[in-house]
Parts: C-alpha cells; structure tokens; sequence
C-alpha cells in the first residue's frame, strides 16, 4: 500500500520551512522504523515550492495503521502528519493482476 501525505508550508519564511524540514524528517525516520515499512521519502513540489510531500510504502494497510498507533509515531510524527492537507492518502497498489479492493463496509453486520 502507498501513503501520499501532502502538506502547504508557507515559502517567505525560511526559518518555519526548515524547521518544517525537520520535522517532516523526523515524521518519516519514526515510521520507517515500525514494522511493514517497506520505503518512502519526502519531496517538494518543483513548480509550486509551498507544497510537500511524504510518500511511505507499506506491506499492507495493516501495518500502516499498526505504525500509526505506535508510541514513536505519537510522539515524532502525528503532530507534522496533522498538518497533511485533508484528502483521502492511502492507495492500494495497483499490478495487471491485482484484484481491486471493492468499496464495502469492512465491519461485519
């Protein structure tokens, strides 16, 4: 599975953007430790430079949801992924035989 977490960082402050750097740094290095982690790195918009990006890979969405409730995560990197623009960031990998996820209710009745 694929994370594409974006985020709007005000580029006439040099001081908030490198500490947004940081921090975003920070973010990534606490999930690449979890479990699942496969890669990802961050990256910025090469036309619009307010706007970042951290893509993770996953093994399967368990795993990312497993990191995200992990203690290191909480602590280093759910502050900087709140400021993510809100927007649907989690993506199945798509193969030429892979089956689709189907959109269902994932609870039982």
């Amino acid at each position: 599975m694929i994370v594409v977490n974006r985020f709007r960082v005000p580029a006439d402050d040099p001081a908030a953007e490198a500490a947004f750097r940081a921090d975003l740094q920070q973010a990534h290095e606490a999930l690449a430790a979890r479990p699942g982690y496969l890669h990802g790195g961050i990256g910025r918009n090469v036309d619009d430079p307010t706007l970042w990006v951290l893509t993770t890979t996953w093994e399967h969405v368990g795993a990312y949801r497993r990191a995200l409730s992990s203690y290191d995560v909480k602590l280093y990197a759910v502050a900087t992924l709140s400021r993510a623009v809100e927007e649907p960031s989690a993506y199945e990998v798509v193969t030429p035989e892979s089956e689709l996820n189907t959109h269902a209710a994932r609870s039982l009745p």
